[in-house]
């Protein structure tokens, strides 16, 4: 079945490209928040994570949490959360289903607090990991918990309570997932790694083919086509760095071998402008 995907920006960070992958420019950088609106012909709309939000720069006003933004400083305007972008586009809040949440990091669930009806899907080992965390102990998990619902506890799904299913072959070299409503629209894939309980999704945009919301598991393009690691000093901050290390190597795999299959890193500057139509996708 296939479904619908526009991406949005909202907003960025910037921090030296030689820390995204090796080779990079000891230069500043934007690295994008994007995240992504997905029309299903069923399950209406849904979001895959919803970035920044004004909320960002209120629950990193004060430290320790006030130290995340000294590290990374983010550029991030009210007109560009997703809430706004969504009004822009005539859409309600309340129009929004259910929310994708890759992981836990701040600029993934910026604004989750908008959304007080979607449904919360996530992976139940994520949630576990940052739960009940404060200070700089959710500091070191890059998570900031005043970004997170009151009643999250009341309309969270776990998707890895689900049963794992054998994924197409189109998809190899991952292998299993988890069908998330049983209909092969959304692929749910573990990329655990860059963060605990991370995911992926699978889908069939019915404009562009294939696609692969690959969250954080390669913080660019050229990362994933280069099977190039992060710098060592970012490695140090990876939740399981052998797993980052295989699933990086999956993604550089996949790309050689469906070149016409678009990989999206969430943070990528070259992602966000192939979307909006600035250049032909490269394999």
């Amino acid at each position: 079945m296939d479904v619908k995907l526009t991406l949005m920006d909202t907003g960025y960070c910037q921090q030296l490209e030689m820390f995204s992958r090796k080779g990079g420019r000891m230069k500043n950088i934007p690295f994008h928040a994007i995240a992504g609106l997905i029309e299903h012909p069923v399950h209406g709309l849904l979001l895959f994570d919803t970035g920044y939000s004004q909320r960002f720069f209120e629950a990193t006003s004060k430290l320790p949490y006030s130290l995340y933004g000294k590290i990374t400083p983010v550029v991030s305007e009210p007109h560009e959360s997703i809430s706004e972008q969504l009004a822009a586009r005539g859409i309600k809040t309340t129009d929004i289903a259910g929310i994708l949440i890759s992981h836990f990091h701040a600029d993934h669930i910026g604004g989750l607090r908008d959304f007080p009806h979607a449904r919360l899907y996530c992976f139940e080992s994520a949630y576990n990991h940052v739960k009940g965390k404060t200070g700089w102990a959710a500091l070191r998990e890059a998570y900031l918990p005043d970004l997170m619902p009151d009643d999250f506890d009341e309309r969270v799904i776990f998707i890895d309570r689900g049963a794992l299913v054998a994924l197409p072959e189109a998809y190899a070299p991952y292998t299993e997932g988890y069908d998330l409503f049983a209909d092969q629209s959304l692929y749910i894939v573990d990329l655990n790694g860059h963060a605990i309980g991370q995911f992926g999704v699978f889908l069939c945009d019915r404009d562009r083919g294939d696609i692969f919301l690959c969250a954080d598991a390669a913080w660019s393009s050229e990362a994933y086509r280069g099977n190039l690691l992060p710098h060592p000093f970012a490695m140090l901050v990876m939740a399981d760095r052998q797993a980052y290390r295989e699933h990086l190597h999956k993604l550089h795999v996949l790309s050689r071998q469906r070149p016409d299959m678009k990989i999206m890193p969430t943070h990528c500057g070259e992602v966000w402008q192939a979307s909006r139509g600035a250049f032909t996708w490269r394999s």
